[in-house]
């Protein structure tokens, strides 16, 4: 059996926590910022976490995460 490969893509938007679950960073950051609210700003700079029915998908990118 060949060694698996890495889905590059997934592996720069993705990590895997301790527990297993799958972080990801929020997206709207990167332009257009004047017109959104500073709370809004701040909180789109915490990670947060995948939804429960797309994490086994994103595993399977990983698969040596």
């Amino acid at each position: 059996m060949p060694k698996m490969k890495t889905h590059k893509g997934a592996a720069k938007r993705f990590k895997l926590t301790g527990t297993g679950k799958v972080k990801r960073n929020k997206g709207f950051t990167s332009h257009l910022l004047t017109s959104k609210p500073a709370k809004r700003k701040r909180s789109l700079r915490q990670a947060t976490i995948v939804a429960k029915t797309d994490q086994r998908n994103i595993k399977t990118l990983l698969p040596y995460g």
